[in-house]
């Protein structure tokens, strides 16, 4: 069996898949992916629409701050009110 000199570890697999600027909807039932402008200081999900405060480590380096209340609050009402309707 041949060795394989080009064998990378773990790690160094994994870093490929990495993707900056970009994180995951904090909402349990959506994670998906959300990409803010450069220095944007709130993001919207397009999947659910809950929308998060950003904090920039970096110009190209965005993390999750919080949820925007106000908005999530109205969105979390609206479903309430149609599932006792139901």
């Amino acid at each position: 069996m041949p060795v394989d000199d080009k064998k990378q570890s773990t790690a160094e697999d994994l870093r490929k898949t990495r993707t900056y600027g970009k994180f995951r909807c904090h909402n349990p039932s959506c994670m998906g992916r959300l990409q803010p402008e450069a220095l944007q200081q709130q993001v919207k999900c397009p999947e659910c629409g809950m929308e998060f405060r950003v904090h920039w480590i970096r110009p190209d380096f965005p993390r999750i701050r919080g949820p925007v209340w106000e908005v999530n609050r109205k969105l979390a009402d609206e479903a309430f009110l149609k599932l006792e309707e139901k």
